[in-house]
């Protein structure tokens, strides 16, 4: 247990760095602009060419060329998630109608996400208020109190072929159609309504254009790989061995924030393609703060790339890190929880 005076010390800390952050909250509207120019360009030049590509019969082309459209799909969500926080152009109307259209290409209704989104930074961490807008994490003892098809359905759930393969297909293709978990709230309704029939309206007008068969081709793989990156990226900002959660009594926003996302060092083309979503400690501990300013931070600060840091070699050994030991305050396996003598 820590004493008053280091607690006080560190929760001094952690007020001090919200107050650091507040300096990098301010975008620049220009370059938001510029940002969203550079990836809605070529994604849809890439898509153009792609069609065009599986239409004259060069399918391996076409194909070839849905893996970076895939990555620009990725980059407009993260563009979009700054608009959730009101980060990319600080003006509530601009952020929401760009959010809106956004929304619409990545199949996420604006404010359905934008609330669930909110609800995962207001208790990410906290052991007490899951459930909304993160990946479902048990404790040890939790899953050892299941049922034998609870067990196996938790284990199929975070199965890698399940997390990142069927589960983009689920979440953006099934789930984002019906606003579930807000049914009784009317404005995710409009939102999730308003996209599906914008979306409707889109891809017929595409499917009229370059056919159904070019349409599905280029489209389904541009979908199902960005949703699959998107949903990896965000299970390795909170699911690493040493990431924090709590009990609500115990629980603190900047705490939990600081110490339980992750500093995801990738390399300089992966981070323009997330929108430096890797820098997600930061992004937690202030998420107004635009996607373009988080390497302003990390250079002002570089002893913050020392907090929560895992390389891409290292997030892959994330996967098998599934349940939550209260005890040794950490993320285990399933085999090493079965190490773990029962009381």
């Amino acid at each position: 247990m820590k004493n008053l005076a280091t607690q006080s010390t560190e929760d001094a800390a952690l007020r001090q760095w919200t107050k650091v952050l507040a300096r990098y909250r301010t975008p620049h509207r220009g370059r938001s602009v510029f940002e969203l120019a550079i990836t809605i360009i070529p994604f849809a030049l890439l898509w153009t060419l792609a069609a065009a590509a599986v239409h004259y019969g060069y399918w391996f082309v076409g194909l070839a060329l849905t893996v970076p459209a895939a990555g620009l799909l990725l980059r407009l969500f993260m563009i979009q998630h700054d608009c959730g926080h009101g980060a990319f152009f600080a003006h509530r109307r601009g952020d929401d109608w760009t959010g809106r259209f956004l929304g619409v290409l990545t199949l996420t209704p604006y404010a359905y996400w934008r609330r669930a989104h909110a609800a995962h930074h207001a208790t990410a961490g906290n052991l007490d208020e899951r459930g909304v807008g993160d990946i479902t994490t048990l404790t040890v003892k939790e899953y050892s109190e299941r049922s034998t098809m609870g067990k196996i359905g938790y284990r199929l759930y975070r199965h890698p072929v399940v997390m990142f393969g069927i589960g983009p297909i689920w979440l953006f293709g099934l789930k984002q159609r019906l606003p579930f978990g807000m049914m009784r709230s009317v404005e995710p309704w409009i939102s999730t309504m308003a996209t599906n029939v914008a979306l409707m309206a889109l891809v017929s007008a595409l499917i009229w254009t370059v056919g159904l068969v070019p349409f599905l081709l280029v489209h389904i793989p541009i979908v199902v790989l960005a949703g699959s990156a998107g949903i990896w990226l965000f299970y390795v900002q909170h699911q690493f061995e040493e990431t924090h959660w709590s009990n609500g009594e115990d629980w603190d926003f900047r705490d939990a924030a600081l110490h339980g996302s992750s500093f995801y060092d990738l390399p300089a083309a992966l981070n323009w393609l997330t929108g430096n979503i890797g820098v997600h400690h930061v992004h937690h501990l202030s998420s107004r703060v635009p996607y373009y300013r988080l390497p302003e931070v990390l250079n002002d600060y570089p002893e913050l790339r020392n907090t929560g840091r895992i390389t891409i070699l290292e997030s892959l050994r994330c996967v098998k890190l599934t349940l939550w030991c209260e005890e040794r305050r950490r993320l285990i396996s399933f085999r090493e929880a079965r190490a773990i003598p029962q009381s």
